[in-house]
């Protein structure tokens, strides 16, 4: 297995209103088309460790490798650049813009990327939609579709880069049973037939034991 990302006795500290912290000396390595789930209660750490590894939130103690890049300590101008290029983000709100179409929300990460020209991205996101079964909402505001086609939407939009990494916080948690399993079943898909790499934060038991593997904190460690 060809390891994708490896994060190195991590250590995060708040604050405010007192110091406080939030991850103890977390150390683990994920591997190209694994699907992997964080759990823990809420306020065990895992969403502020998926922004650690996301490289969204850059101040830390320890080390983040992605793809043989060592991307603690460098540049916000580097990390957004790298972001963009190689992390799919998709969040428990969607996050669409509700007056542009569902295709418009789908290009925009490409048209900032600035790689291809306008026609080759709005091919690109006609097909990343058709795999979502989302292909004849193209020309639909993304305002005007329900819930769980807002969030499909969502997955089609991240993956319009060609991610190495796709990273979601709680992505069926504004979502019912149907459209959770179908959430699923769209990442099971990515990482056993595309070969996209998948760590999702998520409070859905049944979604955590499908994944390959359950990564668990519990108050800012490792569960043994």
């Amino acid at each position: 297995m060809t390891e994708i990302l490896r994060a190195e006795h991590l250590n995060k500290y708040f604050y405010e209103p007192e110091t406080f912290q939030v991850l103890s000396d977390i150390s683990f390595s994920v591997n190209k088309g694994e699907f992997v789930s964080l759990v823990g209660k809420s306020g065990s750490g895992k969403s502020t460790l998926l922004y650690l590894l996301s490289t969204l939130d850059t101040k830390y103690e320890g080390k983040i490798t992605i793809n043989n890049m060592i991307v603690t300590g460098q540049s916000q101008n580097t990390l957004a650049k790298f972001r963009n290029e190689n992390i799919g983000f998709v969040f428990q709100f969607h996050f669409l813009l509700p007056e542009f179409t569902a295709i418009e929300n789908v290009m925009m990460p490409a048209l900032k990327l600035g790689k291809l020209s306008r026609e080759q991205i709005e091919s690109m996101a006609i097909d990343k939609l058709r795999q979502m079964d989302m292909h004849p909402y193209a020309k639909k505001p993304s305002g005007k579709l329900s819930g769980g086609q807002q969030q499909r939407v969502a997955i089609a939009r991240a993956l319009i880069n060609d991610p190495l990494i796709i990273m979601a916080d709680e992505p069926t948690g504004n979502l019912d049973s149907a459209n959770s399993k179908i959430v699923f079943d769209i990442f099971h898909r990515l990482t056993h037939e595309n070969g996209n790499t998948i760590i999702t934060v998520t409070h859905d038991p049944d979604f955590a034991h499908r994944a390959d593997r359950i990564i668990e904190l519990v108050d800012g460690k490792l569960a043994n």
